[in-house]
């Protein structure tokens, strides 16, 4: 959530990571298991369970799995509203929760998405690369996030197409259709448009040699 004057809005571009080098990765990265009791056309009620550090994880385990697993090391849990997202900018308003209460949450309730979360500094920006478990399991999402529109990027090149306005590669979306149900369907899309970017974002540029 933002708290630069815009209120509870977030701005942020979404790619389709290929190839990240490990260098880049956190050796423990955050375990996050988030179930969305409501994703409707946009709008979305979540409850989010995180680990701030976890190693050796098997991405192939299923969400309640990793949730199980990691239940009692959970140190942050919040409550979240989300609106549509309208070229980069989604309405977000965010409540931190009892962990113990936030775990039960997720435990009982709504469709799942697990992912593990790198933090990574790139030029002037920080990126967040999700490699997600599970149903959603091999696809890996790198996120920029800022207090304002995200223009003048500096993309990386293992961000092979963008896809910040695709509702698919929307968390609230892979919860309710995972990933590994239109995987094969979306690979032979991209390979016959190509790596698609917004428009009328500022001067973006490659960030090469990463």
């Amino acid at each position: 959530m933002s708290d630069t004057g815009y209120g509870d809005f977030e701005f942020e571009r979404r790619f389709v990571a290929r190839g990240v080098p490990t260098e880049l990765l956190d050796a423990a990265p955050a375990l996050i298991v988030q179930s969305y009791y409501l994703a409707d056309e946009g709008f979305a009620l979540r409850v989010r369970a995180q680990v701030s550090a976890v190693s050796r994880v098997d991405v192939r385990d299923d969400e309640l799995t990793l949730l199980e697993r990691y239940a009692d090391r959970v140190d942050f849990c919040a409550v979240t509203v989300k609106g549509p997202m309208n070229a980069g900018t989604r309405y977000e308003a965010e409540r931190e929760i009892d962990p113990l209460v936030g775990v039960e949450m997720v435990r009982r309730g709504g469709e799942r998405v697990a992912k593990l979360r790198h933090s990574v500094w790139l030029g002037e920006d920080g990126w967040v690369v999700d490699v997600f478990a599970g149903a959603n399991a091999p696809l890996v999402v790198a996120e920029v996030e800022r207090g304002g529109p995200v223009t003048d990027l500096a993309i990386p090149d293992f961000c092979v197409t963008e896809v910040t306005t695709d509702p698919r590669f929307a968390n609230d979306g892979l919860a309710h259709t995972p990933y590994v149900r239109w995987a094969a369907a979306w690979e032979a899309e991209f390979a016959r448009r190509g790596p698609q970017f917004l428009p009328g974002f500022g001067r973006d540029h490659r960030m090469t040699g990463i």
